[in-house]
């Protein structure tokens, strides 16, 4: 095929003086979650031996369970390198919770003027922060519906729901992840969210605040499996 228009799918932002930069850089993420781990610290070695960026929790569910967050810019590390430790011991012997399976990449809303730090370093930074080690992670799809949205409305709807999770990112209690995952995840959804903590509390807290927003209220489809647990490694 050839003599067609390229489709620009960078992501993009936005300089001070407004000058319109993009980037081709994103990190992709996956969420894998397992059972059956008498001993969290052999996978927390075994991530550590193999030098990946990730961070390894224990399952506040499930007292044999832990949840694996993999990280990397190169799409190839997933179906390689990290494929292969997962098939090694002692992950091999553990039992993959399929329904927690989540996969996303970083992405721009096109006002940002340092897309590195949006797409790499600061979703990067906030998992691996040793003093916010709590976590809630979690897929979700919005309704048909809001894509029938005039962008305006859109913005408005999008903006309250924004609004709330800057004032707990504000007060220091809150630091979130957005992910998208339109295509990659078997179940549909539409985005992978991270909630990262200094204290479980909060997390919660902001997903009971966020029910009472127009997006969540109206144009959620679904939301979930939520889980939820505490880092034992952190590595970059």
């Amino acid at each position: 095929m050839g003599g067609g228009k390229t489709i620009d799918i960078s992501e993009t932002g936005r300089t001070k003086a407004g000058r319109i930069i993009r980037s081709d850089k994103r990190l992709f993420v996956q969420f894998l979650a397992f059972g059956g781990v008498k001993d969290p610290q052999k996978a927390a070695q075994a991530a550590a031996k193999n030098g990946v960026c990730c961070a390894i929790y224990l399952d506040l569910n499930d007292p044999r369970g832990i949840g694996t967050l993999f990280m990397s810019e190169d799409e190839n590390f997933f179906v390689g390198k990290l494929r292969n430790m997962l098939n090694s011991a002692p992950y091999s012997s553990f039992a993959l919770k399929d329904e927690y399976s989540m996969f996303g990449r970083t992405y721009s809303l096109g006002y940002e003027s340092n897309l590195d730090e949006t797409l790499i370093d600061g979703p990067k930074r906030k998992i691996l922060d040793p003093g916010w080690p709590w976590a809630v992670w979690y897929p979700l799809r919005r309704t048909g519906k809001f894509a029938t949205l005039s962008t305006d409305k859109q913005r408005s709807i999008l903006g309250e729901h924004g609004k709330l999770g800057f004032k707990y990112g504000e007060a220091g209690l809150v630091k979130d992840i957005r992910l998208a995952c339109h295509g990659v995840d078997k179940r549909d959804n539409d985005f992978v969210i991270g909630l990262i903590g200094k204290n479980l509390h909060p997390l919660s807290s902001v997903v009971q605040a966020m029910r009472k927003t127009k997006q969540t209220s109206q144009y959620i489809e679904e939301m979930g499996p939520f889980f939820a647990g505490k880092a034992i490694i952190q590595i970059d």
